[in-house]
């Protein structure tokens, strides 16, 4: 029974270590994917930082798995440490930015975070170096841990505290949610709120390690439980974050999402499991344990990239179940759409099996609808001859001789090639010529005519659908910019107290990812040229409002309304000129609105032209943050004034 008992405890712990690894590999999988997606959200920076905690505490807590001391294991209880300190702090954050976003203001939430992360930089040392905190600790597999300080209840009741505190502002964010789309995902958000709390904080230092067997598999297999409960929880937070701040359609997000979690975290997770569950022996099968546990990796991450493949069908028809018909069109779109080298080796495939055909040397398609005259494709031999040819093509003769009587010929003789007109499907417009260097023979074999009348429709069809396609581009570039707009309007969630849809703009320049160019370039013409007269950034709404204060000449309004974006980036106090605090204000007004030149303003802040070209890049960028600022006040101002007439006229 004994020996039974011992390897269930050990079956029990090494799933556990194996859970907890899953859990650094998809916490830091998501974390890297929210910064890189979602970068521009406040809600995904503040989860970032939440998510962050996590993967530093089960990043400790697999670690401890492997120690086998007291003294081996502290360094590792003490990083764990940095994870626990903070996650308070973060979920304030992340739940005030929440709040945030449906326009809920509160100074003292702010004010309570900063003071959340300067507690965290005092717990540190506290656990670090203190036994305030924690002391001492007791070393088990599966129960490492620190044993509780005076100042650890103080912890826990600041810690549940603020998580009770995060949990209403979440909660308070849903209600304050008008669609059903926000309130789901607020749903999805307020329901898996406590899972980061649920697996940081340090449940050992308030209860017991068990001692008997029954007490360790009881708690084993509950850690064992909350993990993957955990687990579910994290991905579906990361979930409902992925969409805030993305302008792409919510097909591809979810798309993006479930598919990286597959290929990534997923499959490292399969890989880790292989590592663990390789009997630890120094042979297997004659071969060193090295050797097969190399070889069954390599077999998982090829065959676990297929079986994704493979399955993707399968998941597109059961994520997009609502829109399934369109999404599989779209995906067979973009699998025979054809690009331009496509095209182009299609071309030379044709032209190729031509040459080889009539036993030939040189040949050409041409484009003959060039205003500058015939466009060479493609070409198969020598490239003398054909451009001799090219110049001296009579392309009206060919096409009066195919009008007269030959068009049933199929190629048409002219100094020395062989010609033959490539049309369109319905034979009324010329989409280019195709050559052949003509031989000796006076007429093709019938073998020979019908594989070359096969070719040539082929290379008209590839003519064709080529400009087909380039019309298809033509089209999606005009639409594009309608296309960002519905995305914009679609990602406007409603809330309780924002401002309506009528009150977006509809091509504001902030939303431009050229932004800070534009900036740019109204700088360098702050006092007239035609990158003033002429800046998208007329269209800012802030501009638009100073127009009455310059006599309605919008040059002078938007030189304003840069002046001012500068001004605000201004230091408080007497100016100076070599402090690093006044450089971006000092090169702003010197180089822009005094407009002297580099080298003057670089001898005036004592610093190298070099050196100058990449703080005014800094400093240019602020100018465009300070702006954007602007521009938004002046949007949630309107705003306010739209909601409060409309609550007038009720």
């Amino acid at each position: 029974m004994e020996p039974l008992a011992v390897n269930l405890i050990s079956l029990l712990s090494s799933l556990n270590r194996a859970i907890s690894i899953a859990i650094v590999i998809l916490s830091f999988s998501l974390l890297i994917y929210i910064l890189t997606y979602n970068l521009r959200s406040s809600v995904a920076r503040s989860f970032s930082a939440l998510i962050a905690c996590v993967c530093i505490t089960y990043a400790g807590d697999a670690a401890l798995f492997a120690t086998t001391s007291l003294e081996s294991a502290l360094p590792w209880l003490r990083f764990q440490w940095i994870g626990i300190a903070f996650t308070p702090a973060a979920y304030l954050h992340f739940s005030d930015s929440l709040l945030r976003t449906t326009n809920a203001l509160s100074a003292l939430r702010r004010w309570a975070v900063r003071g959340g992360y300067l507690v965290g930089f005092i717990l540190v040392p506290l656990a670090f170096w203190t036994p305030l905190l924690v002391y001492d600790g007791i070393h088990s597999p599966g129960l490492t841990q620190f044993r509780a300080g005076p100042l650890f209840w103080l912890f826990s009741a600041y810690f549940f505290a603020t998580v009770l505190w995060g949990a209403y502002n979440t909660i308070q964010a849903r209600r304050r949610c008008l669609t059903h789309t926000s309130r789901r995902r607020m749903t999805y958000l307020t329901a898996s709120f406590a899972a980061p709390a649920l697996g940081v904080f340090p449940y050992l230092l308030i209860a017991s390690a068990p001692s008997t067997f029954l007490s360790q598999a009881a708690f084993f297999t509950i850690l064992l439980v909350g993990n993957l409960g955990i687990a579910t929880m994290i991905a579906v937070m990361a979930y409902s974050v992925a969409y805030f701040g993305v302008l792409t359609p919510d097909r591809v997000v979810k798309h993006n999402l479930i598919h990286f979690l597959l290929r990534g975290p997923l499959l490292a997770t399969v890989v880790i499991f292989v590592f663990l569950a390789m009997p630890r022996v120094a042979y297997i099968l004659n071969l060193p344990r090295e050797a097969i546990l190399v070889a069954a990796v390599t077999f998982v991450i090829v065959v676990g990239q297929l079986v994704i493949n493979l399955a993707k069908p399968i998941i597109d028809r059961v994520v997009f179940h609502h829109d399934r018909e369109e999404v599989v069109w779209i995906q067979e779109l973009d699998r025979r759409l054809l690009t331009t080298t496509d095209l182009q080796q299609a071309l030379e495939n044709i032209l190729a099996a031509l040459c080889e055909l009539l036993r030939v040397q040189t040949g050409f398609i041409a484009n003959i609808g060039a205003r500058s005259g015939p466009r060479l494709e493609t070409y198969y031999g020598a490239q003398e001859a054909i451009e001799a040819a090219l110049r001296t093509i009579k392309v009206d003769a060919l096409v009066t001789a195919a009008r007269d009587g030959r068009s049933k010929e199929l190629f048409i003789r002219q100094d020395g090639f062989w010609f033959a007109l490539l049309r369109s499907q319905s034979r009324d417009t010329i989409l280019g010529l195709l050559a052949l260097e003509a031989d000796d023979r006076t007429e093709l074999s019938e073998h020979e005519q019908e594989i070359a009348a096969t070719l040539i429709a082929q290379a008209e069809r590839v003519l064709e659908d080529r400009a087909l396609q380039h019309n298809v581009f033509n089209v999606l570039r005009r639409i594009i910019p309608e296309l960002e707009q519905v995305q914009r309007l679609r990602g406007a969630t409603r809330y309780t107290g924002s401002p309506g849809l009528e009150t977006l703009p509809l091509s504001s320049p902030i939303q431009s990812p050229e932004f800070t160019q534009m900036v740019r370039d109204a700088l360098n013409h702050y006092w007239g040229g035609p990158q003033l007269a002429h800046s998208p950034l007329l269209g800012l709404r802030v501009v638009q409002e100073s127009l009455a204060q310059h006599q309605g000449n919008p040059v002078r309004a938007l030189r304003a309304v840069l002046g001012q974006a500068i001004a605000n980036l201004r230091p408080d106090g007497e100016r100076q000129m070599t402090t690093a605090e006044w450089l971006l204000y000092n090169i702003l007004e010197l180089k822009f609105i005094q407009g002297l030149r580099v080298r003057d303003v670089a001898q005036r802040l004592a610093m190298s032209e070099s050196d100058f070209y990449r703080k005014q890049r800094i400093a240019i960028e602020e100018v465009a943050r300070a702006l954007m600022a602007m521009e938004q006040q002046s949007l949630s101002e309107e705003g306010k004034v739209h909601k409060t007439s409309e609550i007038t006229e009720q």
